[in-house]
């Protein structure tokens, strides 16, 4: 599987979990907007990690989710 192929799946994937999830990524100082950016450059980022190239997805999620988080995003209950 390519890796632009990769990371479509993984955006529809995320789509699909934010469809169904109350909840949101916030950060204290950025648009939301820029999650977007922030998230694509931690997933780049995680995809050239050597452990993680074997492809499986919830660990690449999982490793991109904690590079987000060291930015100061926030996963929060929408009210």
């Amino acid at each position: 599987m390519t890796r632009c192929t990769r990371l479509t799946l993984s955006l529809v994937f995320l789509s699909l979990l934010a469809g169904c999830s109350t909840s949101e990524w916030v950060h204290p100082n950025r648009p939301k907007d820029q999650f977007t950016q922030d998230y694509n450059k931690c997933q780049a980022d995680t995809l050239r990690d050597p452990k993680l190239q074997q492809g499986i997805q919830l660990l690449i999620i999982q490793a991109t989710e904690r590079c987000v988080q060291k930015q100061g995003w926030r996963l929060v209950e929408k009210e």
